[in-house]
């Protein structure tokens, strides 16, 4: 009689398993889909620059996860609010705005915070943006801000990341 009490609460027990397999497996596409979908980086460090008497907020990618994600995901950035990409050396730097939704110009800037090259971006694109030639910064913006201030390839940007003669 034990025995066959045993039998009945194991298959039981298979039966309620067996229940649970679709619902799991619903739980684990979910659970990677919310994860590929990708979530925006908004807790970066933070860096005061200036484009003369302009200053800007910007965020500092500096890992390469960090440098990876970028502005991917963000639905929105505040006028005066960017994102500075620093790399440990100067390199032919190519951007690209793939899962980016946000319209950018990319500031191309060497070692002394010059402007090397500004690119206008389209969201959404895998088109290459490159410096035109070696930088070590990539300044991005919301699309226009560099213009409607008057800041063009030759000016400086100042802050504590850029070397100073």
């Amino acid at each position: 009689m034990i025995h066959q009490r045993a039998l009945t609460s194991i298959k039981s027990a298979k039966k309620k398993l067996r229940d649970l397999i679709p619902l799991a497996l619903c739980w684990l596409c979910f659970s990677a889909t919310a994860q590929g979908a990708g979530q925006a980086q908004m807790d970066l460090p933070r860096v005061q620059l200036s484009a003369g008497m302009h200053l800007i907020q910007a965020q500092v990618a500096s890992t390469p996860h960090q440098r990876e994600v970028g502005l991917m995901f963000r639905q929105e950035m505040p006028a005066g609010e960017g994102m500075l990409f620093v790399f440990d050396n100067a390199s032919n730097l190519c951007f690209w705005m793939k899962n980016t939704v946000l319209p950018l110009t990319a500031a191309f800037i060497a070692d002394d915070g010059t402007i090397i090259n500004l690119e206008d971006m389209k969201p959404m694109t895998t088109d290459s943006h490159c410096a035109k030639r070696p930088a070590r910064f990539v300044l991005e913006m919301n699309q226009g801000w560099f213009t409607k201030r008057g800041i063009a390839a030759g000016q400086k940007l100042s802050g504590p990341v850029f070397k100073q003669p």
